[in-house]
């Protein structure tokens, strides 16, 4: 099971939906709970591309909409940052009874803010990472198109935020006010990491040092430098989940990594978003992808550049195995591979795929004290190499569903 839709309730009894995603082929590392931005939701290009690299690197991640927002359930305009706060305990709450404690928290904007203030009510958690937060949860004041004393005075105006309309009732800014995030950071005893863009026109940089001075150690901050504060660019939003990833592995317990059943060497997993894929390759976990010019995100080679690598790195490997079995100096191999698509010279009717000739050109360095009669066999044994007699073989394939 690598993804599934989940809803649980919070202690207001509104139901809260969100997705969790699990690492491919293995029980997770640690539970993270993936706050969205103010008025965002669980679906927005940053939050995917941070979930999608937590999960590369074994965590299982869960994202969720709050109270009134994407799939959840309430009114948007009965929510405040308290039940933000909430909302991120219930999403504990959920994990801690249904799966395993939740070990750390991901927030971004408001809800990173949010997810300091919870943090410190979830025993389990252990890290909090921050992309975009504000040091006053007030900042949220400058991005509505009227007065807060306007809507202090009338009770609830409507506002546009980002194009979209919603109510801001005064219930909101009075809830606001009650929280100061400088002094809950100075009393903030969990790993903190700060990320924040220094082009980040919705909350500026100032925001991310204020709360690294006022925060004790272990603490961290790491510049996003050219992304914005949506984090709309899928190379930001994936470079951020990466460092998140390794940065969090100092703070979590290590436990042993198990590995969940399956026959097959390899497992891929794609899913509806572009075509970067998952790949567990026994316990390894890489990436493919297609460049951006076919519609990728050039996260990862080509499923072509990984059959070139294969054949590289077995030639290598055979040639290098073969020198040492003869005693030969051997200090470094270098093979320059590529592959190509051509017509055939002959052909008569090219419209034809199988008119088509796949061609690998290779050619060796063999760097050591080798003469050239040593080279030539070298080379000779690099073309006999396993993955080589594959490809220039005829494999048979058998293919089966599996039910889920």
């Amino acid at each position: 099971m690598s993804v599934q839709s989940v809803s649980f309730v919070n202690k207001r009894g509104i139901t809260l939906r969100g997705r969790i995603e699990f690492p491919i082929t293995q029980h997770p590392r640690a539970f993270v709970i993936l706050a969205h931005v103010f008025t965002g939701n669980k679906n927005l290009i940053g939050v995917r591309y941070i979930t999608k690299s937590l999960c590369a690197k074994a965590f299982a991640v869960l994202r969720f909409d709050f109270t009134g927002l994407g799939e959840s359930d309430g009114d948007f305009s009965e929510s405040n940052f308290t039940t933000n706060i909430e909302d991120i305990e219930a999403a504990a709450q959920f994990l801690s009874d249904n799966y395993r404690p939740a070990s750390m928290i991901v927030g971004q904007s408001l809800g990173g803010a949010a997810s300091i203030f919870a943090s410190s009510k979830i025993d389990s958690i252990k890290a909090v990472a921050t992309i975009g937060a504000p040091s006053e949860t007030e900042h949220v004041m400058h991005l509505f198109d009227c007065e807060k004393d306007e809507i202090l005075q009338k009770g609830s105006m409507p506002v546009t935020i980002g194009g979209r309309a919603f109510v801001i009732k005064r219930q909101f800014i009075e809830d606001l006010e009650k929280y100061d995030l400088p002094s809950m950071a100075k009393g903030f005893r969990k790993a903190l990491l700060l990320m924040h863009s220094p082009q980040d026109e919705i909350v500026a940089i100032e925001h991310a040092a204020n709360l690294y001075h006022a925060a004790f150690h272990p603490k961290s901050f790491i510049t996003l430098d050219g992304a914005n504060h949506m984090l709309t660019d899928k190379d930001d939003a994936h470079y951020a989940g990466e460092v998140i990833a390794s940065w969090v592995g100092r703070y979590i317990d290590k436990q042993e990594k198990e590995e969940l059943h399956t026959q097959e060497q390899v497992v891929a997993r794609l899913g509806t978003d572009g075509y970067t894929t998952d790949i567990k390759v026994g316990k390894h976990n890489i990436t493919a992808d297609e460049p951006k010019d076919v519609g990728g995100n050039d996260f990862g080679p080509s499923p072509y550049g990984l059959l070139v690598a294969s054949l590289a790195a077995c030639k290598a490997m055979t040639a290098q195995m073969y020198a040492r079995r003869k005693g030969w100096n051997l200090e470094e191999v270098n093979i320059h591979l590529s592959f190509d698509r051509i017509y055939a010279n002959d052909c008569e009717d090219c419209d034809k795929p199988d008119k088509k000739i796949d061609e690998f050109k290779a050619a060796y360095e063999f760097i050591g004290k080798l003469d050239e009669k040593q080279k030539m066999r070298l080379m000779e044994i690099a073309n006999k190499c396993p993955v080589h007699k594959t490809i220039a073989g005829n494999p048979r394939f058998q293919s089966a569903l599996i039910n889920t």
